[in-house]
């Protein structure tokens, strides 16, 4: 099983940025897809980013493209979600996820149906 933990959420102002992690302290998360959803109150968690195993393949959604970038660190089993630009629409719980298809070596996409493991997610707020 494989347990992930996100850190580096908080309050920011219009325009600020943050830098979001996803660690596990288990399983290689190289081996695997990872996504980055987020959930606003009241409405649907939604895809914002991925990278597939490989780090060959990215992918954002239209409202972050240009300001969000995600990468991952395989010495430290890390990935990270840089967070540019921010805007109130923003705000909201960030959660990191995994995914092993058959095509996660070299691509990924933004259905969280695909993603089996999730964390507890992190708060980002942005407010001035």
């Amino acid at each position: 099983q494989v347990q992930l933990v996100e850190s580096g959420g908080g309050l920011v102002q219009p325009g600020g940025s943050l830098r979001l992690s996803c660690a596990s302290s288990g399983a290689s998360l190289g081996y695997y897809a990872i996504g980055w959803f987020r959930q606003a109150p009241g409405k649907e968690r939604e895809g914002v980013s991925c990278i597939s195993s490989s780090d060959s393949s990215t992918a954002y959604a239209d409202s972050v493209k240009g300001r969000f970038t995600i990468s991952r660190d395989n010495g430290k089993n890390t990935v990270y979600l840089q967070l540019n630009s921010l805007e109130p629409s923003d705000t909201a719980i960030y959660y990191c996820a995994t995914a092993m298809t058959s095509y996660s070596d070299y691509e990924c996409r933004l259905a969280r149906s695909e993603y089996n493991y999730w964390g507890q997610g992190t708060q980002v707020t942005v407010s001035s």
